[in-house]
């Protein structure tokens, strides 16, 4: 499953982030890493952004960014 295909107020686990190396330090940078649980706080009309909450710290991440993080749903 896909951080992209969850919803408002679902929560997860990060298993894999599928992307560059630029991508994957600014993540890392925000706390987004294998093993962290979030909170998905809101998505914006069309999933264009989704906006999460990793220890205490809120992240916007555009669709695209989404779809590259492989997630637990929990």
């Amino acid at each position: 499953m896909r951080l992209y295909d969850l919803n408002k107020d679902d929560r997860g686990v990060i298993l894999k982030i599928e992307t560059d190396e630029d991508l994957k330090g600014r993540l890392h940078s925000f706390g987004v890493a294998r093993g962290s649980e979030f909170s998905v706080e809101a998505c914006s009309f069309g999933k264009q952004t989704i906006e999460i909450m990793v220890d205490d710290t809120l992240i916007g991440l555009r669709g695209d960014e989404a779809k590259k993080i492989e997630v637990e749903k929990i």
